[in-house]
């Protein structure tokens, strides 16, 4: 009986045991799936070099062209633009320099942020970046749009109140203004956090407690939304005023392929800025504002717990909200080459490009129409040559008649 009881005791204790074991293996399988999560190849420190140095060629490289070009150009018209491309390319390799070295020093030490920053205040730093050199290029793309359609449609008054000193003031406001709003979190109003997958620092979506984190986080993607439709609308006005103005100078001067060349390029140009505007920064705008409105926020996936069951969504949103963020990153690399460098390389080769297709076109046309016309012709000597032969019969025919 003794030995029966002490059987039964040593297989309760092998049985909670094995319990413990199978509880402890799935708690750290759990933590294997973050930490397996966190270096698949999504998260990878490829994409921040190869970010940083793409952005940091081009914009050196605009900022250099934008230099050359201001110091021989007379005309202030030209000269404000170029100080709007050299705001927008000196933004955004400023936000390159500031930030991409965080993250790459966050890679390199194992994806632990505390490592590179045991204090804190670097997170701040990085989410002040991050919003200041994310707002800034929209506002100074909203602000290069108006310029163009009021020189476009207003062109008398442009001349008259524009100038260099008028664009450099806009361009201190925006950044002054922007790096205002930014400030917010250290002054207390909503907060900057740590943001999957430990590599970066942004504006906290999710927590309610926090003063004022509701309203920082909307207005941020409020201001955001707003800049892309003052953009788009400005540049829609400008496209239709070009138009009507190519219609109208092609049938009263000459110089209508000049005009179809120069319309044809800023049509490209500005459709090619809408497109990019709207492929980088819509993702994260939208998912801000779901994820506001949800009360989740990218910080939440650092934990286990969101590997489980409940939190696939979660997680899928933190999937996205990187991808969304990185999008919003590579706007800094493609505005110097959206904006001035392919302008001379792209869009030339593109008109010359649709104009061999519609010369082609045209030879085509020729091509099938010429055996035709040759069978036609000869249809019609043959035609002429037996009609020549019968008048020819019948006038024999005529002069044997009269002789007999």
């Amino acid at each position: 009986m003794t030995s029966k009881c002490q059987s039964s005791d040593v297989l309760s204790q092998n049985l909670t045991a094995g319990t413990m074991m199978w509880e402890s293996n799935l708690s750290k399988s759990s933590q294997d799936g973050v930490g397996k999560s966190a270096s698949c190849g999504s998260v990878s420190v490829f994409f921040p070099i190869t970010m940083m140095v793409t952005g940091m060629v081009g914009n050196s490289l605009a900022m250099l062209l934008v230099y050359s070009a201001y110091r021989k150009k007379e005309n202030k018209r030209k000269k404000s633009f170029l100080l709007c491309i050299g705001s927008l390319a000196l933004t955004d390799l400023f936000g390159q320099l500031l930030t991409s070295p965080i993250v790459i020093s966050v890679y390199r030490a194992d994806l632990k942020w505390k490592r590179v920053d045991p204090s804190g205040t670097l997170c701040a730093f990085f989410g002040v970046c991050m919003t200041t050199f994310g707002l800034c290029p929209l506002f100074l793309a909203s602000a290069m749009a108006i310029e163009r359609a009021l020189a476009i449609t207003a062109p008398h008054w442009y001349s008259q109140y524009m100038n260099t000193n008028v664009t450099k003031q806009v361009m201190v406001i925006i950044w002054f203004l922007v790096l205002l709003f930014a400030l917010l979190p250290i002054a207390g109003v909503g907060k900057y956090t740590l943001q999957w997958p430990g590599t970066w620092c942004f504006i906290t979506t999710g927590d309610k407690d926090v003063t004022g984190n509701t309203f920082f986080a909307t207005t941020f993607a409020a201001l955001g939304i707003f800049s892309l439709l003052v953009t788009l609308s400005c540049n829609v006005v400008t496209i239709r005023a070009l138009v009507t103005r190519f219609k109208t100078k092609a049938t009263s001067t000459h110089s209508s392929k000049q005009w179809e060349r120069l319309t044809t390029e800023t049509v490209i140009q500005l459709m090619g800025i809408m497109c990019v505007l709207l492929t980088c920064w819509s993702p994260l705008l939208v998912l801000m504002l779901k994820m506001i409105s949800t009360h989740t926020s990218s910080h939440q996936c650092n934990s286990a717990a969101a590997v489980s069951l409940s939190s696939q969504d979660l997680q899928m949103d933190c999937n996205f909200f990187l991808t969304a963020i990185r999008l919003a990153s590579l706007n800094q690399i493609l505005d110097p080459w959206v904006y001035l460098l392919l302008r001379e390389i792209l869009l030339r080769k593109f008109c010359q490009v649709a104009s061999a297709v519609s010369k082609c076109s045209l030879d085509v046309q020729k091509e099938t129409q010429c055996p035709l016309d040759t069978l036609n012709k000869k249809a019609i000597q043959n035609d002429n040559v037996h009609k020549q032969s019968l008048n020819m019969e019948n006038s024999n025919l005529n002069g044997g008649n009269e002789e007999q």
